[in-house]
């Protein structure tokens, strides 16, 4: 865990929902008088790669070399870290990223030694709703990728969660998030969520 403070880590593939579930999540949170802070971790390398000059979007992200995406983790890492010490941190973010050399852990050892998370959720989905939702938003530009090559994904996503999590000592929560059941799959979150913050008496 990052020193003073409780990290949750919220992951799920594109398409699959997460933000959704967790924007609903930390409105309950709230609403309980639990302080959080959320924080995007592409969010995070994006603003420290646009500042650096090496992108525009967030999409041109996953084309970076692998070597360059792997210092703006690092950079982004340190700089959620210390957000962390001063209390309850809940980090967006993926477990694998599609690059074109392959899939790039999203949480790589490095990472995984600064941030020290509690918990690990996994926010999935079937791979025909996946596939199905990245189809209807129109506000991000996604590769298509096949179904199979979805379910693969997901599963991959599992096995780095648990490579994660014996290097962290961090428990799993997986979390269904099927079409039309956002709102259950952001409840299931939040009393995860509160679980382990009354645990480390971090709820206001």
């Amino acid at each position: 865990m990052a020193e003073n403070g409780v990290v949750v880590v919220v992951t799920g593939v594109p398409g699959v929902g997460k933000t959704t579930v967790i924007d609903a999540a930390v409105k309950a949170a709230k609403n309980e008088g639990i302080n959080v802070i959320l924080m995007n971790y592409g969010t995070v390398m994006f603003e420290i790669a646009k500042a650096k000059g090496l992108v525009e979007n967030r999409d041109q992200m996953r084309k970076l070399p692998s070597n360059v995406q792997r210092e703006v983790q690092r950079l982004a890492a340190e700089k959620i870290a210390e957000a962390a010490r001063e209390g309850i941190v809940l980090v967006d973010t993926h477990m694998l990223i599609n690059t074109p050399e392959g899939l790039l852990p999203g949480i790589p050892v490095w990472v995984a030694e600064n941030l020290r998370p509690n918990v690990f959720v996994l926010v999935e989905a079937d791979p025909e709703e996946i596939r199905n939702r990245r189809r209807r938003d129109e506000t991000r530009e996604r590769d298509e990728q096949l179904v199979e090559e979805i379910r693969l994904h997901q599963e991959m996503c599992r096995a780095a969660a648990a490579s994660c999590a014996i290097l962290t000592g961090a428990t799993i929560a997986v979390i269904p998030n099927h079409d039309g059941k956002a709102h259950e799959a952001a409840e299931t979150v939040f009393k995860l969520f509160r679980a382990i913050a009354a645990k480390f008496g971090e709820v206001s």
